[in-house]
């Protein structure tokens, strides 16, 4: 069963110190009174021994909370709350106090070399931000939460680099490296719900390191090249066709010119080769005719 994070019973520290120093100090009152008065001692010494007794119980049940840390009280092995509130507090004194930090920690997760869901070895790392949301669960649901987060945040990213290419040309797929605030919000997703259990909460989480893996990057790198190359003219070629497509629609529509389908071959020939070449085309006059 999970824990949950509960107040403690608390008061304000300054009240107890006062008047555990004050129970200090009176412990000399029932003392003097014996050889003053010739009385019997045993009485005030009890006196005297119950008020040091009460000064200590009051001194030792003083604790100082600095801000965003929490004090997780367990009295004989039993959770009886969590005190939040910063500052001089008094708390029972037969407690066990477990200090948490509740400021926001973050750590570099190790580069992870994992297969893509392509199949293509990459290195990964992220970097996680995070904090304790319920003290409870971070210290009783949990061996230690801190490594407990730190190993979970380490399987998220690798699920999540099996699970997506690391480059794609489709804009509609979503890529490691190309679509990274979306990466960055599955991830953060993903951490904060394995940590959970934990008591944590992940404040960010971004991809710090992605790159192929060492032994294929060169090849890696040459089909990106060839992929890229091969978009671009996809791309290139769309475009010329239509806007050969424009041209003759214009001519026709206009009457411009009358072209055969011979004529028509040549013009459309000649047009590609200008839009998709990679040179720059030498114009050619003709000063006689086609035939």
């Amino acid at each position: 069963m999970a824990m949950k994070e509960r107040d403690a019973v608390s008061m304000s520290g300054w009240v107890a110190l006062l008047l555990g120093l004050a129970a200090l100090g009176a412990t000399i009152v029932p003392l003097a009174q014996i050889p003053k008065h010739q009385l019997d001692p045993a009485p005030y010494a009890l006196a005297a021994v119950g008020l040091f007794i009460a000064g200590i119980i009051l001194l030792v049940g003083c604790i100082v909370i600095g801000p965003n840390e929490a004090r997780v009280l367990t009295f004989f092995g039993r959770y009886t709350g969590t005190v939040r509130t910063s500052g001089l507090r008094w708390v029972n004194p037969f407690t066990n106090k477990r200090n948490v930090s509740l400021r926001a920690r973050n750590f570099e997760s190790a580069k992870i070399k994992v297969n893509d869901i392509d199949g293509n070895p990459i290195e990964i790392g992220a970097v996680i931000v995070w904090r304790v949301t319920d003290t409870a669960q971070a210290m009783f649901d949990v061996e230690s939460f801190g490594n407990y987060v730190q190993i979970q945040a380490e399987s998220a990213v690798r699920n999540l680099a099996m699970h997506h290419p690391y480059d794609t040309h489709d804009e509609a797929k979503v890529s490691l490296r190309g679509h990274s605030e979306v990466v960055a919000n599955l991830l953060r997703k993903e951490v904060d719900m394995r940590i959970h259990a934990a008591g944590c909460e992940v404040v960010d989480a971004r991809i710090a390191h992605l790159a192929y893996a060492p032994e294929i990057a060169q090849a890696m790198l040459q089909r990106q090249q060839a992929g890229a190359i091969i978009a671009a003219r996809t791309l290139i070629v769309e475009g010329a066709v239509s806007m050969v497509e424009m041209a003759l629609n214009q001519l026709s529509q206009r009457g411009i010119v009358v072209l055969d389908p011979e004529r028509k071959a040549a013009m459309v020939s000649n047009l590609l080769i200008v839009l998709c070449g990679e040179r720059g085309t030498q114009p050619v006059v003709n000063a006689g005719t086609l035939y």
